[in-house]
């Protein structure tokens, strides 16, 4: 009879660092495009109203007021 050596468990993380990374930058983005659309009324962009007139319907779309 041979001996065999138990199985060992192969353990892997949840996520890898790269991938964590990744997800941190587009819930950056997509925070930041949230403000952009419902709050920027020409901080950011400074182009006065440009902005805010852009994304208007958008805006009513979401249930943002802006007036």
């Amino acid at each position: 009879m041979s001996s065999s050596t138990p199985a060992q468990p192969l353990v892997r993380p949840a996520a890898s660092p790269r991938m964590l990374w990744a997800a941190l930058a587009v819930v950056g983005a997509l925070l930041l495009l949230a403000y952009l659309v419902a709050f920027d009324q020409g901080a950011v962009s400074r182009s006065g109203m440009y902005l805010h007139e852009l994304m208007h319907d958008g805006r009513h779309l979401l249930g943002v007021p802006c007036h």
